[in-house]
């Protein structure tokens, strides 16, 4: 992770039991720190396991003595419904998940081709050809997140993007989907080219815990 440490993404059900691998890894806990963003475990050999609340704020705060992870294990397990964008500039998939399951999905493909070595006038013409696909791809990941998403928003409890930053800052750009963006989750799922079976893999990523682990 920048600025140190190693993420690990944990499911809701397997929160409980990371929990007490941990402290049995690491020499017991010492403290448990809740806030509305993050919680932050401190083992008694000084490794640090900071939790970033995913959908908050947390409904607890406070510090207390020991292993203390019973509201952010009760605010993950509960079943959500979720909006998916995911979108790399040559494909996109969108799709509305509950519980970590997809219920209704859309996803596209589009050719734009990789960069090219050539020089002079033909660099420029691929150049100006490349830009034309990725600029056709990203409307049509546009057009799809209109249609299948922004009509179910008042219905879904988060949204949760994925893929590359600066497509969906192109799609950000799109006032259509504001109201999408509004609602988007501080995290943006690292994913490969959007496919099914990828929406599948971020639909259960979506749901889980990220938390972050920091040797003393």
């Amino acid at each position: 992770m920048a600025g140190g440490g190693r993420a690990v993404e944990v499911a809701p059900d397997r929160l409980e039991g990371w929990y007490a691998r941990f402290a049995v890894r690491n020499e017991g806990v010492r403290e448990t720190e809740l806030g509305p963003d993050i919680v932050t475990v401190t083992a008694h050999n000084g490794v640090v396991a900071v939790a970033t609340v995913p959908f908050g704020p947390l409904a607890a705060e406070g510090t207390a003595d020991g292993l203390a992870v019973e509201p952010l294990i009760g605010h993950a397990l509960i079943s959500r419904r979720i909006a998916l964008l995911l979108v790399r500039r040559g494909g996109h998939s969108v799709g509305i998940a509950r519980g970590g399951v997809v219920v209704q999905s859309r996803t596209d493909r589009h050719l734009v081709q990789g960069r090219s070595a050539a020089g002079g006038w033909s660099q420029q013409r691929f150049a100006r050809r490349r830009e034309g696909q990725a600029r056709t791809a990203l409307r049509s990941a546009a057009e799809d997140a209109f249609e299948v998403l922004v009509p179910q928003l008042s219905e879904v409890d988060a949204v949760v993007l994925g893929g590359d930053r600066r497509a969906l800052e192109t799609l950000r750009e799109d006032r259509r989907l504001a109201p999408l963006f509004e609602r988007a989750e501080p995290r943006v799922l690292d994913i490969a080219e959007p496919r099914r079976t990828v929406l599948d893999d971020a639909a259960e990523r979506a749901v889980a815990v990220e938390i972050t682990l920091h040797e003393p």
